[in-house]
């Protein structure tokens, strides 16, 4: 949403917890504190990750300006200004932008859902567990699984995971409510190109 001008946008502020991470380990948002102390998901852009590392900290104040979506529990930042007062804006990818290469290893996870997790335009994308632990899932799956991922629901789920200084993520390939009844995740099955018309057909003379 680099085509926002943030100045437009309302203005929310609160304490930041802790950042949250994609499927390939990169920052993609984090979680804040408002005044009455309840918890805030703000989505970040991938290409935002470093500058707000580098200008933000947990227990650090900020304010953010973004939309919120229907349907979901979260602030779509378009800019997010730190206490030493940079402010991070969402400028767009840089075309030349190197995205780091996951390392992952097989993972599992098990507890209690603390907050689901979101897209930009608000699709259920994962939860965050009470432990720290992130679960990751595309939005067509999560759809087919979204009481798992509700907040205080047991959930447990296994997958490729990848460890960084921000805690864990897990790309979940297999999921339920117990680390012993897991079931694969169903997969969309990719759409076949259409057939090409065999030569002459349909053309006429």
């Amino acid at each position: 949403m680099h085509w926002i001008d943030p100045e437009s946008l309302p203005e929310l502020a609160g304490t930041v917890e802790r950042f949250v991470l994609n499927a390939r380990g990169e920052i993609d948002g984090f979680v804040m504190k408002d005044q009455a102390q309840a918890p805030i998901l703000v989505h970040t852009p991938p290409h935002m990750g470093d500058e707000l590392t580098r200008h933000v900290k947990a227990s650090e104040q900020v304010d953010v300006r973004g939309v919120r979506p229907r349907g979901a529990d979260l602030v779509a930042a378009v800019a997010v200004t730190a206490r030493n007062g940079r402010q991070i804006v969402d400028r767009g990818p840089e075309h030349d932008r190197m995205r780091r290469k996951p390392d992952h290893r097989k993972m599992e996870a098990a507890g209690t859902v603390r907050l689901s997790l979101f897209g930009p335009k608000g699709e259920l994308r994962g939860a965050l567990l009470t432990d720290g632990d992130i679960l990751r899932i595309g939005p067509k799956e999560a759809r087919q699984v979204a009481e798992l991922l509700a907040p205080g629901a047991k959930i447990a789920a296994n997958g490729d995971g990848i460890e960084t200084a921000h805690g864990r993520v897990i790309e979940v390939r297999a999921i339920g409510t117990e680390p012993g009844s897991l079931r694969p995740v169903l997969r969309p099955k990719p759409k076949h190109d259409q057939p090409k018309p065999k030569p002459g057909h349909g053309v006429h003379a």
